[in-house]
């Protein structure tokens, strides 16, 4: 399939009801070619809520390949959620394996970034505002997960119907979404109370109230990504978001509804038993008598066959391809829990909504802001509690305002964690307890928010990794081994390199972007090249 060559017109109902792209060429086409003086608006909501799921990498229709190589193999190994244990994968040992960023670099602008472009340029042309202000929030969030992977992407040229594509630093990235986002928040605040795709928003039903929260509160998770680049943007737009207000209880967190035609991707790719819970995951939670632990994963195969010693073991990240037993390692280390089953194992239909941005994270990065100085509406200490309760007391979780109590003032600390193999025994992974340390260093606090985030955000590890990259926590554990020579086991992945179709298709695009000062200042495009926000002393 060629990239980003001739430029063809297509229908938008190719993207609408198709679910691959060999109905189309091109991947480069303006979307002003498409045809649609009379599109039905509701074939407009059909795209926008299409392009809302292939934001998030997971296909309409419940398709889940492309998660599973754009994001569980990468991001969820690289965050230390979860451990690998099929022995032909080796991206836990820091390797990136070509062909599946590829595909899945090739399935984002081959099937979400032109949705999205679509419905933008669209509904900018044909006077729709809240739907345009829509429409630009949701590729701001689709493109900073994109460029928190490799850094320099393409951006602002795409859709631009040449033969050559140019990439956008990370750094011009990320200030035009601040600009993006100011759009959005001026149109949205302008229309309060107002509603717009309200038979397709899979988010929010249409509601303007929410998409500016959620629009005010992606804002201030930016403004966290480039603290330690540029603090004194990252102070003017964290403050600026939470002025303009952000999520305050989750109701008005962000997810995508799920339905038995458009699953949860862990759905369908846990039933592979290809990972399992982390060892990281395993010292916080058995550590902090976490009662996460019974919903975030299950009970293992050998506990409920009869082995009761232990009910939850998490697994040491890299291990060698001689150490990898598939079976006995998915039987022995605990898989997610039954609420991203399916049905034949314990779960539901659908799998729960697919989160992309719940207001737990929002309490923790106003308590990060807050220990900075900034004016973030609470102290740190209280605006971490907050993000706790609201991650304890999710739908998922259900916790009581007692357990809630009970362990906002916990003293509990990390545990060791052991196996039969003494080799692999790993010490606590911190000494920091979940009551907030008053009178603790601000490092120290900062770590006891960022590995309450961190815990929080699960299992969305496409974030949680950008989060360890930026600030080092939680203290993670060195992988048993890495074969990637630029990235040693104790250090977590820095980024991905750009893949190896555009070097084909893009070739003159792609090299101009390895000449970048932000990659070249800092080692190249190498998977140890730090991205431009990653800057903390």
């Amino acid at each position: 399939m060629k990239i980003f060559k001739n430029i063809i017109g297509f229908s938008i109902a190719a993207f609408v009801f198709g679910g691959c792209t060999e109905n189309f060429e091109e991947l480069n086409t303006k979307p002003d070619v498409i045809l649609a003086d009379n599109l039905d608006i509701g074939l407009l909501g059909q795209a926008f809520a299409n392009g809302q799921m292939r934001a998030m990498t997971g296909a309409p229709g419940g398709g889940a390949g492309n998660y599973q190589t754009g994001q569980n193999l990468f991001a969820d190994i690289y965050a230390q959620y979860f451990a690998n244990t099929a022995t032909n994968f080796d991206s836990d040992r820091h390797i990136q394996v070509g062909g599946w960023t590829n595909g899945s670099w090739n399935y984002f602008y081959g099937q979400a970034a032109p949705i999205i472009k679509f419905v933008e340029d669209f509904t900018a042309t044909n006077n729709l505002p809240l739907e345009n202000a829509f429409a630009k929030v949701l590729k701001v969030q689709a493109y900073h997960r994109y460029t928190d992977y490799y850094g320099p992407v393409i951006y602002s040229n795409f859709g631009n119907g040449e033969t050559v594509v140019p990439y956008d630093t990370q750094e011009s990235i990320y200030k035009n979404f601040f600009q993006e986002l100011d759009a959005a928040v001026a149109v949205l605040k302008a229309n309060r109370g107002g509603s717009a795709f309200t038979a397709h928003d899979q988010v929010f039903s249409g509601s303007v109230d929410k998409w500016l929260t959620y629009a005010n509160s992606l804002r201030l998770r930016l403004a966290l990504r480039v603290k330690y680049v540029e603090p004194a943007l990252a102070k003017s737009e964290a403050e600026k978001a939470v002025a303009d207000g952000v999520m305050l209880t989750n109701d008005e967190s962000a997810a995508i509804n799920t339905t038995i035609n458009s699953r949860h991707p862990l759905w369908t790719i846990t039933d592979w038993n290809e990972f399992r819970m982390s060892a990281l995951m395993e010292s916080l939670l058995k550590g902090y008598e976490d009662p996460r632990l019974e919903v975030y994963f299950r009970t293992t195969d050998d506990f409920r066959t009869g082995d009761t010693s232990v009910p939850y073991r998490g697994l040491r990240n890299g291990l060698p391809r001689a150490d990898l037993d598939q079976g006995a390692l998915s039987r022995g280390f605990s898989d997610v829990g039954e609420r991203w089953l399916n049905l034949g194992r314990g779960g539901s239909p659908a799998g729960p909504p697919l989160r992309m941005l719940p207001a737990a994270e929002v309490y923790f990065n106003r308590a990060e802001g807050a220990l900075e100085g900034w004016a973030m509406g609470g102290t740190a200490k209280d605006l971490y509690e907050k993000g706790i309760e609201m991650s304890m007391t999710e739908e998922r979780i259900g916790a009581s305002a007692e357990q809630v109590q009970a362990y906002i003032s916990s003293t509990n600390t990390p545990a060791p964690v052991t196996y039969s193999r003494t080799e692999w025994n790993l010490p606590a992974s911190s000494d920091i307890p979940v009551a907030f340390l008053t009178t603790g260093t601000k490092e120290k606090q900062l770590e006891q928010i960022a590995t309450q985030k961190w815990l929080a955000l699960y299992p969305d590890g496409w974030e949680a990794w950008a989060e360890l990259r930026r600030n080092r926590y939680p203290k993670f554990y060195p992988r048993v081994a890495s074969d990637n020579v630029d990235v040693p086991r104790d250090v977590v992945m820095p980024r991905l390199i750009f893949v190896e179709g555009e070097y084909n298709n893009n070739r003159a695009a792609v090299e101009a972007a390895e000449e970048f000062p932000e990659l070249t200042s800092r080692g190249g495009n190498k998977n140890s090249t730090k991205l431009w926000w990653d800057a903390k002393p």
